[in-house]
């Protein structure tokens, strides 16, 4: 079953996010408490565990959130979405996918440099909340 694998935020932006407990979605705003919340396309950033995994065989040491993302998925197909689709996270969260990819800042984030390759502009998912409440590790995920 596809489900939330971390949930993660960061107070300004251009920092690495880290991992919450448990965070709460607010409708048209995104995450409460994170820098990338507002009136915009890009309320929340979602990234596959499995794709992460990929980066953590050449960087064993990277922690969630390292990629900005606020969530971490597990077991749910990411790069078979497209824009329009909706994401609902366990019973109230709503969210719609408005943008995939973004590219790196600076000609390349850390991971980037470090590696030579980001998966974020190839494989990360933004979406707006269209309706909100609270996700925590393990909550399911469903298309």
């Amino acid at each position: 079953m596809a489900h939330i694998e971390a949930c993660c935020i960061s107070l300004k932006k251009g920092m690495v996010k880290k991992e919450q407990p448990q965070v709460t979605f607010r409708g048209n705003w995104g995450i409460e408490g994170d820098a990338h919340a507002g009136d915009w396309h890009r309320q929340v950033s979602i990234l596959a565990g499995e794709s992460i995994d990929t980066v953590k065989q050449i960087l064993p040491t990277l922690k969630n959130g390292a990629f900005a993302e606020n969530i971490i998925t597990r077991g749910l197909d990411l790069t078979a979405l497209k824009v329009g689709d909706r994401l609902r996270i366990g019973e109230q969260v709503l969210l719609e996918i408005t943008q995939i990819g973004k590219e790196c800042h600076n000609q390349g984030c850390a991971i980037k440099k470090a590696t030579g390759d980001c998966i974020m502009p190839r494989e990360g998912l933004f979406a707006r909340v269209i309706q909100g409440g609270e996700a925590r590790r393990g909550d399911p995920i469903s298309t």
